[in-house]
């Protein structure tokens, strides 16, 4: 490997998504020099990846948009309640063109490894590409969901068809007119891939391992009135936004389930119901840690769903009966469940008839039947939180390998800082509210605590700045804690790491909230970084 330096840098910050356009346009702001690098052709993340049928977002359009240029939100208009995967990568691309991001990143590249040299407290920093950048800052925002996981099912390299992952989806699309295609996997990507599908195909198997809470979307246009009004209300909007547990500005009933009328609950939920997205598992503020209140809001949510299919064999497997409502995040879908209405559609339990193998034409399943298939779909979701970091051979004090320093899973201070691995970031990703939250405003108060954090080194002549061991045990114990005295545990989920083999059972995002983590790592920059070692020259 040729270890000559190519460049050298302020920061180099790794991922073109969200968070990592926000990352480069403050600290460019802040007159560093910065370095980008982004394994896919072009700005997106996690969107420029996800480009299945029926791509959408479950937050808000309208809060789902940067908020630090006034100019920018008054003057993008979106066409949707919940926007579509096409319109958020325009809006990418307009941010991308307006600020003139795409100038500091290297497209189609990925870095490979990081090294810390701890004389200088500097890393270099290689890529694919060959080039070895030293920098003195590394900023990772390589997003929580970028990682594909595709199970391991034998004889899946054998099948003669076309096989597609939703977390990589071919840019060109896919046409599955008169084929017999199969999905495999009901989280989000394949709930909302599901109904498009089976518009298309002359025959849809869906095979099932774990049945998810999906709520519909209620989508529907935006006219100029509706965006007129949300533009005059932002400067509140935000400000909810900010105080908030998600993100967004809808609070949660203000009394618990129990202390109103059934009439009065059943209202709550119902106009829960009509704004659809995953704010249903927030319509009262006990839902998510007493399971009597957690019962009333499935059994509302499960009402709504058995209306409509019409099958209650279906029915019975789409129902969930292993996890509390919002323990996995609820899916926004558009005429999900009617799917199972078609005729040309089939529901498989993979809990009660597991996939034995793949061959040539098609899946085999466990009582030997056998699924003639000319596509097969996995909806099977990512190695989440973790997975893309740990992609990257990054190595800090005395060689550590980060991956390994994670084997028994992540451990950070505040979400922001490791110990042992200095003068490096990791934005939006496990100990942050991250995928809890809505991301945009994840990325912008990430973004501006670091950029403050940067210059206050600068202002008072530090080189460097490293969590403390004591810090990250600390806040390690306290997002396992938080995690522990809510319903969150009860379930299975990619926030526990479940759903990849061998992965070790940790709840990885702050669970605290939005708006409380917000005051946290406030507190902890005014009271000058209290919990990190800030290192003089």
């Amino acid at each position: 490997m040729n270890d000559s330096i190519t460049d050298s840098v302020d920061i180099v910050v790794v991922g073109a998504g969200v968070t990592g356009l926000y990352a480069v346009h403050k600290l460019r702001g802040l007159g560093y020099r910065v370095r980008g690098f982004e394994r896919g052709d072009d700005v997106g993340g996690v969107w420029y990846w996800n480009r299945y049928p029926g791509a959408r977002c479950d937050v808000e359009s309208v809060d789902y948009s940067y908020s630090f240029d006034e100019d920018l939100q008054q003057g993008w208009d979106w066409s949707e309640k919940y926007a579509t995967q096409p319109e958020i990568m325009r809006y990418l691309h307009h941010v991308a063109d307006r600020f003139g991001l795409r100038r500091s990143y290297t497209f189609g590249t990925s870095v490979t490894s990081a090294e810390l040299d701890e004389g200088t407290l500097r890393w270099t920093v290689r890529t694919d590409g060959g080039e070895v950048v030293s920098a003195r800052f590394c900023v990772y925002a390589v997003g929580c969901l970028s990682s594909t996981h595709v199970p391991d099912i034998p004889g899946a390299a054998e099948f003669g068809g076309a096989t597609y992952h939703t977390g990589a989806w071919p840019h060109e699309g896919a046409d599955f007119t008169g084929l017999r295609v199969g999905v495999i996997g009901t989280g989000s990507s394949g709930i909302q891939a599901i109904p498009l599908i089976a518009e298309q195909a002359a025959h849809l198997t869906v095979f099932q391992r774990s049945a998810n809470y999906s709520m519909p979307a209620g989508n529907a246009p935006l006219d100029e009135e509706t965006r007129g009004r949300q533009k005059a209300g932002y400067a509140e909007r935000r400000r909810l936004s900010r105080l908030s547990g998600g993100g967004s500005p809808h609070a949660a009933h203000p009394s618990g389930t129990f202390e109103v009328s059934e009439d009065e609950r059943r209202a709550a939920f119902e106009k829960r119901w009509e704004l659809g997205g995953v704010l249903y598992s927030k319509t009262f503020p006990d839902q998510l840690t007493d399971r009597a209140a957690n019962d009333a809001a499935r059994a509302f949510w499960e009402e709504k769903v058995r209306a409509l299919i019409d099958d209650p064999g279906p029915a019975d497997l789409l129902v969930p009966t292993d996890h509390p409502i919002g323990t996995k995040r609820i899916v926004t879908d558009s005429h999900y469940y009617e799917s199972f209405n078609r005729d040309d559609v089939r529901l498989v339990s993979l809990r009660e008839n597991a996939i034995e193998r793949v061959d040539g034409g098609g899946i085999v399943l466990s009582d030997g039947a056998r699924v003639d298939l000319d596509a097969i779909v996995f909806a099977t979701g990512f190695d989440a939180m973790t997975g893309a970091i740990d992609r990257i051979d990054i190595r800090g004090r005395g060689g550590r390998r980060l991956r390994d320093v994670w084997s028994e899973g992540p451990r950070t201070y505040l979400g922001l800082g490791i110990d042992g691995f200095p003068n490096l970031f990791n934005l939006t990703g496990p100990g942050s509210p991250s995928v809890m939250a809505n991301v945009v405003l994840c990325a912008e108060q990430h973004g501006d605590w670091l950029s403050d954090c940067l210059r206050h080194l600068d202002e008072y002549g530090y080189r460097g700045i490293e969590a403390s061991a004591e810090a990250v045990e600390e806040w390690v114990a306290q997002c396992r804690d938080r995690a522990a005295a809510t319903l969150f545990p009860a379930a299975n989920s990619w926030y526990l790491g479940a759903n990849i083999p061998g992965k070790p059972r940790v709840f990885m995002p702050f669970i605290g909230g939005f708006g409380v983590y917000g005051d946290i790592i406030a507190g902890v920059a005014e009271s000058g970084y209290e919990g990190f070692d800030l290192i003089t020259r």
